[in-house]
């Protein structure tokens, strides 16, 4: 086996390894996985990159890298928001069975040169789902088929010219929102489908991810016309609005992918090898939930009244630690 396809193997029992072991030596999970410890470290630099879809702030896993590398640190494993990787995950019967039928179609239009891969892959997919073996699990429901008929309606709203009414979840505010919508235009980016429309609750052009859509009523009234030009997210999702705060932040060393993982507009290398960005921020509320994810490998120099709503947060959140000790 590769050294990737070994660390891979290894990351899907790490997971659910430190979760039963709340707090581990180093040296321990590197004797239970048979390997150094500097490679249990390399394995956890990768998890810190992993989590739900969306990967932004609280989806991402958390490991103190601070205890384990820092000179002050004890040398322990400390991971936290992994807690849905319980156990190794498996295909449940419906979802193998969905790998099954794809692959299927993908063969039927793949040259032959592929078709030896698809095959094997065939092979042990059906396997596994006739010994039972991807069956006696807990399924998770696809949100596939409800996409798709998202999909389908926008596309005639927008051929139809009509409004549409939108029940919207917000992951960066864990809530849904309702409004209504002019669509614009469907539009694919990083493997997932979006609506551009304008937004009458937003008197604004939003993008909209039509995974999360939890409602869709298309409306009998007329979609109104905006002079918008078309969007273009050939270059990334992000698109600075003029509303949008400049936020100033000085990362450390170890949180420098912050520049690679989100859109910046300059950063400065420091002295100890850390870094200092400029951020564009459409939600203020965004920044501050990255921050506290970052502490203490971070700082927001500015504007002050963000870095005032930081510190509130983190009081806040801090006084909840204290009230149920």
């Amino acid at each position: 086996m590769s050294g990737a396809r070994a660390q891979v193997a290894r990351l899907l029992a790490l997971v659910p390894y430190l979760n039963t072991h709340p707090e581990v030596a180093l040296e321990r999970a590197a004797r239970d996985f048979g390997v150094p410890a500097q490679q249990i470290v390399r394995d956890l630099k990768v998890l810190w990159y992993c989590g739900l879809p969306g990967l932004g702030p609280g989806d991402l896993i958390d490991i103190d890298m601070e205890a384990l590398e820092s000179e002050e640190g004890d040398g322990m494993i400390r991971l936290a928001n992994a807690e849905y990787l319980s156990r190794p995950l498996r295909l449940g019967s419906s979802e193998a069975a969905a790998l099954v039928v794809a692959l299927r179609a993908m063969r039927e239009g793949s040259p032959e040169t592929s078709r030896a891969a698809i095959d094997r892959a065939l092979a042990k997919l059906e396997r596994a789902t006739v010994d039972g073996s991807a069956a006696d699990v807990v399924e998770v429901p696809s949100h596939a088929a409800d996409t798709a008929k998202v999909r389908i309606a926008v596309g005639e709203a927008i051929e139809g010219g009509r409004q549409v009414r939108l029940e919207y979840y917000v992951p960066t505010r864990d809530e849904t929102t309702q409004r209504v919508v002019d669509p614009l235009a469907l539009l694919e980016a990083e493997g997932h489908s979006y609506l551009d429309a304008w937004c009458h609750l937003a008197e604004a052009r939003r993008l909209f991810r039509l995974d999360r859509v939890t409602g869709l009523e298309v409306l009998d009234d007329a979609a109104l016309e905006h002079d918008v030009p078309p969007r273009d997210l050939s270059a990334g999702l992000f698109e600075a609005g003029p509303d949008d705060l400049s936020a100033t932040v000085r990362l450390h060393r170890v949180a420098r992918w912050v520049a690679e993982y989100y859109p910046v507009e300059s950063q400065t290398e420091l002295d100890d090898g850390g870094l200092e960005v400029v951020l564009r921020v459409g939600d203020p509320q965004w920044l501050v939930r990255l921050m506290m994810r970052l502490s203490p490998y971070a700082a927001l120099v500015g504007p002050d009244d963000l870095r005032d709503r930081l510190r509130d947060e983190a009081e806040r959140v801090l006084a909840g630690y204290d009230a149920v000790r």
